[in-house]
């Protein structure tokens, strides 16, 4: 907290600039000009080679007056602000902070805006914005060029080691990258071609060797785990932890080059029990692994490929009860989930374009942007859950997990009735049944093709999905009771309570198991606190600092 306190002192004692933005935003703030703010100062930071921007909320710049503000205060709100506008912005990109502080008793908020990546002008709802002074503008075209011009950030795994050699290298990883190659080609290149090769010259066809020297991503890929030295200090490491249900670690193992090998050796380590019945006693036609081969050998893969090896990290792989977890460090590339299903063809640029290339000629990856989509489809025909990705931008961390079993049986049954969906409605109903935060676009497209009700942040299926797919009983638990049956319920309970009266506290005794399952305790409590207040306001009730009773009025509409 002091450290933030420091940057606002130091933001404060100057007055604002291409990079840095102050708002009163008192009360509330159009998301609307945020985006364009958020654009302008991500575009004007990477002209000016800083690493981010500021804006700064709760504060009169004209008057140098810190006045506060009460704009999206909570955690789940700044959390919902970042993903509706990164609906929004190039890549997904968004603030890499929100940081609420209290400053002479008052709330302020910094929003750390991230540079642009090079080479990519960063615009919002499709326009590109900057600063002149303190003007905020469509970036002129001069800018743009500029940041377009930028050459990339050299690739690390692309820099020749210039101490190695072939005897660096693996000969059990050449002969099966070889017979890989061979594989991906087979349609373009005669295998006996391939063969013939030296190699120096096999080597350089898959892109891992450049003018006659190996590559970083050689090494990672063929290496003997002797010649890790060599491009020290970079980790290149796979950790396989297996914990039990309470998340107690019962065994682990560190796995290291070369990776086109290893990959086998971290997936045998896993239980990839056979499944013959779901819950319920519904049986498969088939038995079927509880994972798919493809998912885990991908989403391992994936983490080899988009790893930041500058980072000094390990790769994580856990294996739970009934969940897979895997985690790399660095950025995730298309930003948002959402971005990964949507796009169509290759990403634009990889962190690891030498890595990526070797990977794809090694049949590890492939290029075309379809792997993420692969692994959710893979889990809508199994019927289980979405993979839940955990992408952290500012710890520049990117962690999923796939699960191995059913978690809600309302969602398998909707998934079954439904095989008309779409995978992106299919991540949102996903999010859904796990009581995730999901953008307003989402919702209303749900709401619309009458698939989920309720209010925010409360959802659930909709009554037609739950009698569908035979859910009555579950829709109405996760529904709650109705305003009505609840009043009643209360007035009799006042009854019951006499002159003594009632507080809040019998009130959720009796009725909590009534409302919304999706509701958590805080938020059953202050449902009941307004409808009591509301009971009052009709003259049901009266109350008498903290206890309720129950008036003539209450008494009469209760004998009715």
């Amino acid at each position: 907290m002091d450290e933030n306190l420091e940057i606002f002192t130091r933001l404060w004692e100057h007055a604002e600039n291409e990079v840095v933005e102050f708002k009163k935003a008192e009360t509330n703030f159009d998301v609307d000009e945020l985006g364009k703010y958020f654009s302008a100062l991500s575009n004007e930071a990477n002209l000016r080679e800083r690493e981010f921007g500021w804006i700064v909320f709760g504060v009169w710049d004209k008057k140098h007056e810190i006045v506060g503000t009460s704009f999206k205060d909570g955690e789940v709100a700044l959390n919902r602000l970042k993903q509706d506008m990164s609906q929004h912005t190039t890549d997904g990109l968004i603030f890499r902070e929100i940081i609420p502080l209290e400053v002479e008793g008052k709330r302020v908020l910094l929003f750390k805006v991230p540079a642009t990546p090079r080479n990519i002008v960063m615009k919002w709802k499709g326009i590109a914005y900057g600063r002149d002074g303190e003007s905020l503008k469509p970036l002129n075209q001069a800018k743009q060029d500029e940041i377009r011009q930028q050459p990339p950030n050299p690739d690390w795994t692309a820099q020749l080691v210039p101490n190695a050699t072939i005897d660096d290298l693996d000969e059990l990883a050449i002969a099966t990258a070889r017979i890989m190659y061979k594989k991906v080609h087979k349609s373009s290149i005669p295998a006996e071609e391939i063969d013939g090769w030296t190699v120096d010259e096999f080597l350089s066809n898959s892109g891992v060797m450049r003018d006659g020297q190996l590559t970083r991503a050689a090494i990672l890929l063929l290496g003997k785990p002797l010649s890790l030295q060599k491009i020290h200090p970079a980790v290149a490491q796979i950790t396989w932890t297996w914990e039990d249900k309470d998340e107690t670690v019962i065994d682990y193992e560190h796995f290291t080059i070369p990776f086109i090998l290893t990959v086998d050796k971290v997936l045998a380590k896993i239980r990839n029990k056979t499944m013959r019945e779901l819950p319920g006693g519904t049986l498969f036609p088939d038995t079927m692994k509880q994972y798919d081969d493809y998912t885990i050998r991908e989403a391992l893969h994936n983490c080899i490929a988009h790893q930041d090896y500058t980072l000094q990290e390990r790769i994580s792989f856990v294996e739970g009860d009934d969940k897979l977890y895997y985690g790399n460090g660095g950025s995730f590339i298309p930003g948002t989930i959402e971005n990964a299903l949507e796009h169509k063809g290759p990403q634009r640029h990889y962190r690891n374009e030498c890595l990526c290339t070797g990977m794809v000629n090694f049949n590890m990856i492939d290029t075309v942007g379809r792997g993420i989509k692969k692994i959710f489809a893979e889990q809508r025909n199994r019927y289980f859950p979405m993979p839940d990705y955990d992408i952290d931008n500012n710890k520049r961390s990117v962690g999923v997990t796939i699960y191995g079993k059913m978690l809600d049986e309302k969602y398998s049954s909707l998934l079954k009735t439904n095989t008309d969906l779409t995978l992106k409605e299919c991540v949102w109903l996903d999010a859904i049944q796990k009581h995730r935060p999901v953008t307003k676009d989402a919702i209303k497209h749900l709401k619309e093709k009458g698939l989920i009700e309720g209010r925010s942040p409360n959802y659930i299926i909709s009554l037609t999905v739950a009698k569908l797919t035979h859910q009555i009983g579950h829709y109405t638990k996760e529904k709650g009771l109705e305003e009505k049956l609840l009043e009643q319920t209360i007035l009799q309970l006042a009854r019951d309570a006499g002159n003594e009266g009632f507080k809040l506290a019998d009130v959720y005794e009796a009725l909590h198991k009534n409302l919304p399952a999706s509701m958590n305790a805080t938020s059953k409590k202050r449902y009941l606190s307004r409808l009591l207040s509301k009971m009052g306001v009709s003259d049901l009730l009266q109350i008498e600092g903290r206890t309720w009773r129950i008036t003539e009025i209450g008494l009469t509409k209760l004998r009715l």
